[in-house]
């Protein structure tokens, strides 16, 4: 496969975003990454391009996306400090209006609860302790989610994670629109999953938990 489009990452360096990229260059896609320190990237791939810059910097992301179909954002909310991945979100779905990009793809946590949830006793209350000791995240991720709701001109998807595992491997993929099917999954998975969705519809303007 050849495709033509170019994918933005915004978290291209992390444990997922890394992955991500390798899948999208595997399967024919031209790659950009955003990059604070490009001199202190660990991997590097000529079909990748770099860019330097900061996620809070909305020049940075107008640069970042520029000539780019598909945005997808694994960018990594520390969960002490400012709270800015709401702030983030939002500063990244105003450029691609400009910008006439109309794919994005993000994650969160599973701990994120909307109205058409059917958790299970076990998650609701795991949803609930990261309410008690993260309420400045779990309310920015509420935030995120509002601004998604907000714009339906964007064809979004929010994929929900379970415990992240750092693994080569790959397994099943479980996938449900109301509650977490299992407790982790792959960073591997996670970025065959989302590769996978870039052209797909079928989670347009929805959360999907995915697991192993």
């Amino acid at each position: 496969m050849n495709s033509p489009y170019k994918i933005a990452i915004i978290g291209g360096t992390g444990k997922v975003g890394r992955h991500i990229a390798t899948h999208a260059i595997q399967k024919g896609y031209h790659v950009r990454m955003l990059v604070r320190n490009p001199e202190r990237l660990l991997f590097k791939n000529k079909k990748i391009e770099v860019v330097k810059g900061q996620v809070q910097d909305i020049d940075s992301i107008r640069e970042l996306l520029k000539d780019c179909k598909i945005v997808i954002n694994t960018f990594g909310q520390p969960t002490k400090g400012e709270q800015i991945y709401s702030k983030v979100t939002k500063n990244i779905l105003d450029v691609m209006k400009d910008l006439n990009i109309s794919r994005y793809i993000g994650v969160s946590g599973g701990s994120l609860t909307i109205l058409e949830d059917k958790k299970s006793i076990l998650n609701r209350f795991g949803a609930k302790i990261f309410e008690v000791f993260f309420p400045k995240m779990m309310q920015d991720k509420k935030l995120e989610w509002e601004i998604l709701l907000h714009n339906k001109h964007i064809n979004w998807t929010l994929i929900r994670l379970p415990f992240v595992k750092d693994s080569l491997k790959s397994y099943q993929i479980m996938e449900n629109l109301t509650d977490m099917p299992g407790t982790k999954i792959t960073n591997q998975d996670i970025a065959t999953f989302i590769i996978n969705h870039v052209n797909n519809t079928q989670y347009i303007h929805k959360a999907p938990f995915i697991s192993n």
